[in-house]
């Protein structure tokens, strides 16, 4: 089959590669019917995320139907169309049946190697790192589906590929972002970054009922979504975010702050500290750029919620946590537990109380994929989220 292979820094390829098979009873193969490009992508195609290995398949958010099961796999059958959540959760750990998919206490399988890095380990997760166990990505015309009888999202008649294909990342991971915030009617919530995640970020808080969403970039066109979506929106290279932030709140700060950018934040002229934070990076001495959420610590109104989706992957410098302690902040973050919210979410998209293509300004064939990796990274054509057809060859 071919796939999106990861060869190094900044170097993925449209390779032929051995198709997947059946490895464990409770495992199905799923045909590749849509995928997408994600933000956290990026870290891997920019070498950030340690634990990557030349050959490994990338690609995390994506759906298909199934063309074989497991003899113990009672939940699906060849033809079901699914939806596969990018957290692999077995069911019937501890942490599965509280919930908290994303950190699955059996589906990682390189367990060991991760509880070294960050003292216990997380979930599995597809196409990224052998931190997360090493398991082969969606990016791909095939690929393997370890304990399909749980996470796999069966799709009803009558829904596209692209509304449904974001319940596997990017919606839940928005949606968890907002809930996360506890909103009052009263609230204010203040969303930096506007990118697929960001996006999905604003029309959950609208949704969840919000007085007043604010969306921070410095894009035009992801501003133009944003406002379109219901946000008031400040571009960080035109106008100071705290300042406008302040004036929007009559003085006292936004109530729930969300940083929907992570580690790879934006460099902006305008800060200081973003300099600081590229010169340390190029010299090793720390792997993240956190300035969003110096910013938000900085500017958060005391008592306030900072919820955090962007991914994190290693060492951050110059946080200040006195200011965080002494105004009562409460930090929420975590990988998305993706099943948590996909049965109200699936029934919002039937509902039409939402609808997730409004993200997607790109489509292309596999072999494109190499290619949009930099159209993407480097936000060329308008790019805010590229889908991917695996299927498609002409």
């Amino acid at each position: 089959m071919r796939a999106l292979v990861w060869h190094g820094k900044k170097d993925i390829r449209c390779d032929t590669v051995p198709d997947p098979g059946i490895e464990e009873s409770r495992d199905a193969i799923v045909k590749v019917t849509t995928c997408a490009i994600c933000g956290s992508d990026l870290h891997l195609f920019d070498g950030f995320m340690m634990g990557m290995k030349a050959g490994d398949i990338i690609g995390h958010e994506f759906m298909g139907e199934v063309v074989e099961v497991g003899a113990e796999n009672r939940k699906l059958k060849v033809g079901d169309r699914v939806v596969v959540p990018f957290t692999i959760a077995c069911g019937d750990c501890d942490q599965c049946k509280a919930g908290n998919f994303s950190v699955c206490e059996r589906s990682n399988r390189n367990r060991d190697l991760q509880d070294k890095a960050f003292g216990h380990h997380t979930a599995g997760l597809f196409g990224y790192t052998h931190l997360t166990g090493g398991y082969a990505g969606g990016q791909a015309e095939y690929v393997r589906v370890p304990f399909a009888d749980v996470g796999p999202v069966k799709i009803p008649d009558g829904l596209t590929d692209e509304q449904v294909l974001f319940l596997g990342d990017i919606l839940p991971t928005g949606w968890q972002a907002a809930m996360q915030c506890d909103i009052q009617p009263t609230d204010t919530v203040a969303i930096w970054g506007a990118g697929p995640v960001g996006q999905m970020a604003i029309r959950s808080a609208v949704l969840l009922g919000a007085k007043q969403v604010v969306a921070i970039d410095c894009l035009p066109e992801r501003l133009s979504m944003a406002r379109a979506g219901g946000a008031v929106t400040i571009d960080f290279e035109e106008e100071s975010v705290i300042d406008r932030l302040n004036d929007l709140t009559q003085g006292k700060g936004p109530d729930k702050c969300i940083d929907a950018v992570g580690m790879e934040a934006h460099i902006s002229h305008h800060h200081p500290d973003s300099i600081y934070d590229r010169a340390k990076q190029a010299m090793f001495l720390e792997t993240d750029r956190p300035h969003v959420l110096r910013e938000m610590i900085y500017v958060c109104r005391p008592a306030g919620i900072l919820s955090i989706p962007g991914v994190y992957g290693g060492l951050v410098d110059k946080i200040p946590f006195g200011a965080l302690m002494n105004k009562g902040l409460t930090i929420r973050t975590g990988q998305t537990h993706v099943n948590r919210w996909t049965d109200d979410l699936l029934r919002r998209i039937q509902n039409g109380e939402i609808d997730p293509t409004f993200v997607i300004t790109h489509t292309v064939r596999l072999e494109d994929g190499p290619a949009m990796y930099r159209t993407f990274r480097d936000k060329q054509d308008g790019c805010v989220k590229c889908v991917i057809k695996p299927q498609q060859l002409h």
